[in-house]
């Protein structure tokens, strides 16, 4: 353990002999954002309003790209130059439709077996349900149940009714 830290030690104290060396001056260069380099001159670091840097070396960290800068094939740009032809803006919205047709034709038969599981209020009593307030809940989730199913079919509807014809 003690020559790891050793060597540790020593390579850490190597970098900063490397990073010190005379005529190896480092400059932080004023700008949005700020630049640290050691690639000028001391004519260029002093005409751009440059300052020498005294003691520690910097360390420069890569960071990321966010996710947003990556262009690849999955973001495609439209621009003037590159817009969606009639034809494949007509076969998006024949997708769509066909899509949420289907969509509200699951939806409506999901209802209609909520609604006849719920038989107007009086569903059958389950085995487990001894207990009649257990039963009570059970029918009252089954009516909240069938709100949200209309609620989705309605929007559902809205969205059929927002597309091309």
């Amino acid at each position: 353990m003690k020559r790891v830290a050793l060597f540790g030690l020593s390579l850490v104290t190597a970098t900063l002999a490397l990073a010190q060396q005379p005529g190896r001056e480092v400059y932080r260069c004023p700008g949005n954002p700020v630049l640290y380099t050691d690639a000028l001159s001391a004519k260029e670091a002093r005409d751009k309003g440059c300052r020498t840097l005294e003691g520690a070396p910097i360390t420069v960290v890569q960071g990321s790209r966010p996710r947003g800068a990556a262009s690849g094939p999955a973001t495609p740009r439209t621009g003037p130059d590159q817009r969606v032809t009639t034809e494949d803006q007509r076969a998006r919205d024949s997708d769509a439709r066909r899509i949420l047709e289907s969509e509200l034709k699951r939806e409506e038969e999901k209802l209609a077996q909520m609604q006849k599981d719920y038989n107007g209020g009086q569903p059958e009593r389950n085995g487990d349900e001894k207990n009649y307030q257990k039963y009570l809940d059970r029918v009252a989730e089954m009516k909240a149940g069938i709100a949200r199913k209309e609620s989705d079919i309605a929007a559902i509807r809205r969205e059929l009714t927002k597309l091309p014809q």
